[in-house]
């Protein structure tokens, strides 16, 4: 029997059971998850299985891929240089820094659009391959530039599940002296925090990675790796999102864990995600204003993590069909409180500042900036739930139970 390991603060202890007990039931493979609390790491679980065979344990030091939570990671890229000053608005033209952006109509379009996934360009015009979204030295993200925007930017939101990572990247490689956005996320945010993350993966970190398993058809996450029971995609769901198709395993493969695709191809566990996330958390949770750059305990100052809660759309998204709220970067949780329609996550999360996102298959990242509260989870066995999957629901309740948060 695949026994829980790592550590949980004794307030936790239902957290722990929970994690125990989704191991037994075979309702979680492998996982880990980890939650900071205003400084301080009080939940640091991991274990069960690494491969679908059962005959590697899942490790401290297991990785796994991220898939979408990667984009938290490309977000904060950006910031970074917004809060360095490279980049000096949010508000600024894409075409200030990547002048072959403005054409067919995007002349407007600013990088709070691409940071919130309204800049119209939520995918790209025509076939593409996924062997050519993963290769650096492909057109796609000229492709990109060339193309005309969807819908009105700045309008609404539809998912750019692929391409996130080519806009946000191609604005890293020109304001940061070409350097592109895989080695700019190494050095400039993974090696500073000591965080196990990266975009792609290293030859010598293979041994420690986990397999990513698809469910049964009578799982509880859903069917087979496909769509959730019941969902309605938007109308721009197969432009955005079912275009470029995955093949089978296509994961495995030397060209996806060598490619740069910033919006999906992250690696890492639980704990490498939280020191990423938390470090933000606790930059909005805490004032540093007045320190100096070299002495700051975080990446960004406390009013760049404010923007992050600037909202730029609230409604259906036109990819997803969700109702979801994007702030700049991130995800927000809802105002249902406010009399305005639940998101899809208002059902889950308490009220107040919460920004976060996650991953195809129920990765997942969450920073409650109000409460100085960052919670990340990884796992390997996939759930077709649109955003997390019922174990990590099961987490984040008892979590915040303990907390004495009322959901």
């Amino acid at each position: 029997m695949a026994q829980a390991q790592g550590t949980c603060d004794p307030r936790f202890a239902k957290v722990r059971t929970l994690f125990q007990s989704f191991l037994d039931s075979g309702a979680e493979l492998g996982a880990s998850l980890t939650v900071n609390l205003a400084g301080e790491t009080i939940l640091d679980l991991y274990g069960g299985h690494a491969d679908a065979a059962r005959t590697r344990a899942w490790e401290r030091d297991t990785v796994v891929p991220l898939a979408s939570s990667t984009k938290t990671v490309s977000a904060l890229a950006v910031l970074l240089l917004v809060d360095r000053g490279a980049i000096a608005s949010v508000h600024d033209k894409v075409c200030k820094y990547w002048p072959e952006f403005a054409a067919n109509g995007k002349e407007e379009v600013e990088i709070r659009h691409l940071l919130a996934h309204t800049s119209g360009v939520a995918g790209w015009e025509g076939p593409i391959s996924v062997e050519e979204v993963c290769d650096r030295d492909s057109d796609a993200t000229a492709r990109l530039a060339g193309q005309a925007p969807w819908w009105v930017p700045g309008t609404a939101s539809a998912y750019h599940a692929w391409n996130y990572g080519h806009l946000l990247g191609e604005v890293v490689r020109r304001v940061a002296g070409g350097t592109r956005l895989k080695e700019f996320v190494a050095r400039e945010i993974a090696a500073p925090l000591g965080a196990d993350f990266q975009i792609g993966l290293r030859a010598e970190d293979e041994g420690r990675m986990a397999e990513f398993v698809a469910p049964p058809p009578s799982s509880s996450g859903g069917g087979g790796g496909g769509l959730p029971p019941g969902f309605e995609p938007g109308p721009l769901f197969v432009k955005a999102i079912a275009n470029p198709a995955m093949p089978p395993d296509f994961g495995r493969t030397r060209a996806w864990r060598e490619g740069e695709v910033g919006a999906s191809n992250g690696v890492g566990n639980a704990r490498g995600l939280n020191a990423i996330l938390s470090n933000i958390t606790l930059a909005g949770f805490n004032n540093d204003d007045n320190e100096d750059q070299e002495e700051k305990k975080y990446l960004l100052s406390k009013p760049t993590v404010d923007l992050i809660f600037e909202e730029q759309s609230y409604g259906p998204d036109l990819a997803v069909g969700q109702t979801i709220r994007f702030g700049i970067g991130y995800a927000l949780r809802g105002d249902a409180d406010g009399g305005r329609e639940k998101t899809w996550v208002d059902d889950r999360l308490p009220a107040g500042r919460i920004a976060y996102w996650g991953g195809s298959g129920g990765s997942l990242g969450i920073m409650d900036v109000d409460r100085g509260l960052t919670i990340t989870y990884a796992m390997n066995l996939r759930s077709t739930s649109m955003l997390g999957n019922p174990a990590s629901t099961a987490y984040i309740r008892a979590i915040y139970e303990a907390l004495g948060v009322e959901i």
